[in-house]
């Protein structure tokens, strides 16, 4: 791989990390906080999506026997917090 294509390929890494929160990096598995905000960021992607777009909102409302507005509500409630409350934090 030359140096050329390798700097080429690093700088639309840091563009794509720049552009899209929640993409990812390499210190992602060394780093618990950072991927804890990964998932979080996934998540809110899923909910999110599932919320815009009508037919699986109402699949997931016949599927659970409740309106639409409650699935809708539901989901954006787990928005708030999608994978639990933050961790406590030492003091090293």
């Amino acid at each position: 791989m030359s140096s050329e294509l390798r700097y080429t390929a690093n700088t639309q890494l840091e563009h794509l990390h720049a552009r899209y929160t929640g993409t990812g990096h390499a210190d992602l598995t060394k780093n618990y906080s950072r991927t804890r905000e990964w998932l979080t960021h996934q998540h809110r992607d899923t909910l999110s999506s599932i919320v815009g777009h009508p037919t699986l909102t109402s699949f997931l409302a016949i599927a659970d026997g409740v309106s639409i507005a409650r699935v809708k509500y539901d989901m954006t409630q787990k928005m708030l917090q999608p994978c639990g409350p933050p961790p406590k934090k030492d003091d090293d």
